[in-house]
């Protein structure tokens, strides 16, 4: 099976480079353009699956590069970004130490008080690899966020920790 991993594309909250977690932003023209682009980009390829968070730019996301109507994405809560409590919305240049150090470096700074934990990300994607490992797909589309991302790509790896924060 080739599990194909795609971020959502632009928003307006992205735009103006605020955190953007659980507020469920549409994609903007600009989002719409991208997504055309990455399925003009991979060609022909047929997706047995699509799935996708329940947020509305990862689904139109998906729909558009997977080649299927909104209402045929698969949604799966466990692929929603990650929870940035106090700091949704927030820009990022101030998110203050706390959250600066724990996004640039969650394996040794811990979550700050409302932010979901690597912990938690690394359990529920893990959840859906296995569960997603036992359909016999040949080329599935995943259509989530950034963060969520890093922890699917950590179990896809096999790190140690569950994560691949860096490129």
């Amino acid at each position: 099976m080739k599990i194909w991993l795609t971020r959502h594309g632009q928003t307006n909250l992205n735009k103006k480079r605020l955190m953007q977690g659980l507020t469920d932003e549409p994609l903007n023209e600009t989002g719409i353009a991208q997504a055309k682009a990455a399925r003009e980009r991979i060609g022909d390829v047929h997706f047995d699956a699509v799935y996708a968070s329940p947020l509305q730019r990862a689904i139109m996301t998906g729909a558009i590069i997977g080649g299927v109507s909104p209402e045929e994405v698969l949604i799966d809560k466990r692929l929603i970004e990650t929870d940035f409590g106090r700091y949704e919305k927030r820009p990022f240049y101030r998110m203050g130490p706390f959250m600066t150090l724990y996004w640039t470096l969650p394996e040794v700074f811990p979550a700050p008080a409302t932010v979901e934990t690597v912990a938690s990300m690394v359990e529920r994607s893990s959840s859906f690899l296995r569960e997603l490992e036992e359909k016999e797909y040949e080329n599935v589309l995943v259509a989530c966020h950034g963060g969520i991302i890093r922890s699917l790509r950590g179990y896809l790896e096999d790190r140690k920790n569950g994560i691949r924060w860096r490129p």
